[in-house]
């Protein structure tokens, strides 16, 4: 009789047990994706359960560290604001006015750190996400929308992927210089003498690099030879015109930068801020039209992993590629948003006419950006700061 009864608590526990198991998802459904997942390994959603578990697993690490996005560029204001109001996340923004040099240096300097001081993605020019591919500095996640991304603005494993493009313009404060430039060869008339900035250092920053680039092609140069925008820059130098301070909306505002080259949308933002004070307009050459993309990436070593695909997902998603044209650039996932006529008209309106523009290859770009960074110095010599 002990016996039976024994066996029958045995038999009535190993139920219990067993109901227990199945209740807590013990046969590796999404619940356990979600709570144990490793996101730092995810090479999409579904590597760690899906959409759901991803959101979770973000929003219990809280933060997102971002670097190197001006809230006046491309929306980034807008579109941080979005993430955080949609998932309850905070963004740590680290340096708003960085170079994507600085932003892959940010990654090396904090391998080891998990800290507030180390970035879980980065924005950066088109030949800086192959290069740190190759340091071993990205982790590879292909977003839910990876089949309407072009296939040349993307890596094929999913180390990097471009996410918008614009054209690089003049950006003229004409309280300070009503004369306007409409092309390259205009900046070198002595009337901008000590009136004209990059917005960046061309040994480092990709805008500024990409600036000497199109002043190639406007210059006797073309994707293949970057040369002529070396000398370019060296001929507005040696006039006098170049001022070697890095421009931004606000020294074109005060006057002390009366005309800024930077990208279109950029500029644009800027007359919107602004708000006729002072009067400015925006100019894209005619000659030299030089599209520029820039891509997103993980850091490798990413304090928070699955924010840090969540911030993928949402960029990449309809909404966060539309709140990036409405800072005026042109989001890499824009033929199909038209396809499917999703763009608002009102969003289509605002975009400048930017028709002949070129895009260079990975490898045209990386050799112009080679030439450009070391031999600035010795052809130019503007110590850019």
């Amino acid at each position: 009789m002990h016996t039976k009864k024994f066996a029958y608590h045995l038999l009535a526990l190993f139920v219990i047990a067993a109901t227990l198991l199945s209740a807590c998802g013990g046969g590796g459904g999404d619940t356990a994706a979600s709570s144990d997942f490793d996101w730092s390994t995810a090479t999409s959603a579904a590597d760690g359960g899906g959409m759901d578990a991803l959101i979770a697993a973000a929003k219990a690490e809280g933060a997102l560290t971002t670097i190197a996005l001006p809230h006046d560029w491309c929306n980034y204001g807008g579109v941080i604001e979005a993430f955080k109001a949609k998932y309850g996340i905070a963004v740590n923004e680290l340096n708003p006015d960085a170079g994507s040099a600085d932003e892959v240096e940010a990654i090396k300097a904090n391998k080891e750190n998990k800290g507030p001081q180390a970035p879980d993605v980065i924005d950066v020019g088109f030949a800086f996400g192959d290069s740190s591919k190759a340091e071993g500095l990205l982790a590879p996640y292909k977003v839910s929308t990876w089949d309407t991304i072009p296939a040349d603005a993307k890596d094929a494993e999913g180390y990097w992927y471009g996410d918008y493009y614009g054209v690089l313009a003049f950006l003229v404060n004409t309280d300070v210089q009503p004369d306007v430039p409409q092309d390259w060869a205009d900046l070198l008339d002595a009337k901008y003498n000590g009136q004209i900035a990059l917005s960046g250092d061309p040994r480092t920053s990709n805008q500024a690099i990409q600036s000497v680039y199109a002043a190639a092609l406007a210059n006797g140069g073309s994707l293949d030879d970057a040369q002529p925008g070396l000398d370019y820059f060296a001929e507005l130098n040696a006039a006098g015109n170049l001022i070697p301070l890095i421009a931004n909306n606000g020294l074109v505002a005060t006057g002390e930068i009366p005309v800024r080259i930077t990208w279109d949308y950029n500029a644009l933002a800027a007359i919107d801020t602004f708000e006729g004070n002072p009067n400015a307009t925006v100019v894209v050459p005619a000659t030299g039209r030089f599209a520029g993309v820039y891509v997103q990436a993980i850091s490798a070593y990413s304090p928070q992993p699955a924010a840090a695909r969540l911030w993928m997902e949402f960029l990449y998603s309809d909404e966060g590629q539309l709140l990036w044209m409405e800072g005026y650039c042109h989001p890499i996932r824009e033929s199909d948003l038209r396809a499917r006529d999703v763009v608002p008209q009102e969003l289509s309106d605002k975009l400048p006419d930017v028709s002949g523009a070129v895009f260079p290859s990975l490898d045209q770009l990386n050799a112009a950006s080679g030439l450009i960074t070391k031999n600035w110095d010795t052809a130019v010599g503007a110590d850019v700061k």
